[in-house]
């Protein structure tokens, strides 16, 4: 027989549950119509308030760029930098060597179409090529997996590549607010308002994971895994999402995340939030401000 859980515990599930979803609603509501075209309201050098729809942390440098509403910033600079034209980038992945990956919508100076599809840079974000799904897709979950150029999607809909040109329908079909992947193995992880799934195949068939932590977002590194509540908790896996451990907290709602690990060190981790970025050296178990 499972344990009955109290009313107050059963609430604050749904509660978190609820919010998940309302979020992803209302983040895919605000740039569903074409017209969503991005007007900044950040100058060139402001930290980007607000709108952060991914980030990225190159394991070399630690330059930490966020993938905003108004385009690409370095945070890792003082001040920060945006980097390339104005475009409202949506789903955001890195591919190492310098070459990003997004979607979203062109912004004014830009001549893509909108929704800009797939698109890729290959010197760090100052210019982007298209490469597929150009005025069909507007990609709010996006993550690379696997050691070729697979991605996996959702635009409404649960689709997969193997080369980033050619796309399926995934064969099973969830509603991810958050994708995440690593370039090392085919797992990826997706953060639903039903729970975090998890594929073992570049995302065509996924599993509801057992007793995971309700979290909004996540991040791999080869078999490690990172992610965080609504609420800023941390939780760690050494198993590639399997089984979660609580770690510390950020005290904040999380916008983006991303982690990374080295042979003999602690799993680093990058949060950012609506005001900054929040960084952990010993595996989540305590953060500080990034300091630039």
């Amino acid at each position: 027989m499972r344990p009955r859980i109290s009313a107050t515990r059963f609430l604050r599930r749904r509660l978190v549950l609820l919010t998940v979803a309302l979020v992803s609603t209302v983040s895919l509501a605000a740039c569903s119509a074409p017209s969503a075209a991005p007007q900044p309201t950040s100058t060139p050098n402001s930290f980007p308030t607000g709108h952060v729809h991914g980030m990225s942390v190159d394991p070399g440098t630690d330059r930490v760029l966020l993938a905003t509403h108004d385009g690409l910033y370095d945070v890792s600079t003082s001040p920060a930098q945006r980097i390339g034209p104005v475009i409202d980038l949506m789903g955001y992945t890195a591919g190492g060597n310098s070459t990003l990956y997004a979607s979203g919508h062109p912004g004014p100076d830009t001549d893509l179409p909108n929704p800009v599809g797939l698109l890729r840079s290959t010197d760090s974000g100052k210019s982007w090529e298209p490469m597929s799904r150009q005025g069909q897709s507007d990609f709010h979950a996006l993550t690379r997996t696997g050691t070729g150029e697979s991605f996996v999607g959702y635009d409404g809909q649960l689709i997969t590549s193997e080369d980033g040109l050619q796309w399926e329908a995934a064969e099973t079909q969830i509603a991810p607010f958050d994708l995440s992947g690593a370039t090392s193995s085919d797992v990826v992880l997706a953060t639903t308002a039903d729970g975090l799934y998890r594929s073992t195949d570049a995302g065509s068939t996924w599993s509801l994971v057992a007793d995971s932590p309700l979290l909004l977002l996540t991040a791999l590194a080869g078999d490690k895994a990172v992610g965080v509540t609504p609420e800023g908790d941390i939780h760690t896996s050494a198993d590639a999402g399997v089984t979660w451990a609580k770690k510390g907290s950020i005290g904040a709602a999380p916008t983006a995340i991303d982690t990374h690990t080295d042979d003999g060190a602690d799993q680093e981790i990058w949060v950012a939030t609506e005001t900054g970025v929040k960084v952990s050296g010993d595996g989540g178990t305590s953060f500080n401000d990034l300091v630039p």
